[in-house]
């Protein structure tokens, strides 16, 4: 009797029993091995979500905390000055955070010192603007007087959500930054076309338009300045500092309306709409702070 047969057939039941056990060893192994690679996927990809939240965290942190960036030239006193032949005071941009300079008038010097604190949706404002800047601009002209605007804004929920007031305050501030000289006749293009109370406003266009029309030096400039609101971090920290107050050269603690109109140091409370009622008031307290006969021109009543 022979047993080869038989030895044969058990050793290849014990080879395919082996081959079977390695497979599924293989098999097992490579189970383990795909379970810790999608472990180490999974930790991987939530490191990153983790990474991005941070960076996205630290960047709100960082733009809530970083501070407005700085004001216009020739604003440091958070308006601008206006003096004889329409050309403007010139003085540096105020830093951010830094409080404002006040401009200094000597009241017996002979020249009016006229500041005026508006809101360019400011219906008030508009009246007291278009009635008295005929003559405002004759008495700049002459030398009789020097003007300071003060832009705020106060009636940006005036503008059904277009931040009326912001962007034209901005905008006032963009011209006095690169084109200074024109920001009289900007301004006075802004308020003779102003807007109603509880309209959009002016669309940037227009109000480009207009920088346009009053001949400001570097056009592009001051368009991409407007587009970009460039100054709305000033022109909210100049609105907050007015109606704070003090308001400097002046006993007036703040602004508590539109237009506050001081002259040398005096508010002026009589009408709007009539330019000799501003114009006697004007001429009455520069008579007094100095002699009439001086050299320098007395404001006179328009007309």
């Amino acid at each position: 009797m022979t047993t080869g047969g038989s030895d044969d057939s058990r050793l290849s039941k014990n080879q395919r029993r082996e081959a079977a056990r390695e497979k599924a060893k293989q098999l097992r192994e490579q189970q383990r091995k795909k379970e810790v690679r999608n472990r180490v996927i999974l930790i991987s990809s939530l490191g990153l979500v983790l990474v991005a939240i941070v960076v996205g965290v630290t960047l709100v942190i960082t733009s809530t905390l970083k501070p407005a960036g700085p004001g216009p030239l020739n604003m440091a006193s958070d308006g601008l000055v206006v003096g004889t032949g329409l050309v403007a005071e010139t003085t540096p941009a105020l830093a951010a955070g830094e409080d404002p300079v006040p401009t200094v008038n000597d009241p017996t010097s002979g020249v009016v010192d006229i500041r005026t604190y508006v809101d360019y949706m400011c219906p008030y404002c508009g009246q007291f603007e278009t009635t008295n800047n005929a003559q405002l601009t004759e008495w700049i002209n002459s030398g009789a007087a020097t003007v300071e605007v003060h832009p705020l804004s106060i009636l940006d929920r005036a503008s059904l959500g277009t931040k009326y007031s912001t962007r034209a305050a901005n905008a006032a501030a963009c011209v006095a930054n690169y084109s200074p000289d024109q920001f009289w006749a900007f301004n006075g293009l802004l308020f003779q076309n102003q807007p109603e109370e509880n309209s959009e406003g002016l669309d940037n266009a227009a109000i480009k338009d207009f920088a346009s029309q009053a001949g400001v030096t570097d056009l592009d400039a001051v368009n991409t300045c407007i587009d970009d609101t460039e100054f709305k971090g000033w022109v909210a920290d100049a609105t907050s500092r007015a109606l704070q107050g003090p308001l400097p050269g002046s006993d007036e603690p703040n602004v508590s309306g539109t237009p506050t109109v001081l002259v040398n140091g005096q508010k002026y409370t009589g009408s709007l709409t009539d330019p000799d009622a501003f114009s006697a008031f004007v001429v009455q307290v520069a008579g007094e702070a100095y002699d009439t006969s001086t050299a320098t021109p007395t404001p006179t009543p328009a007309g």
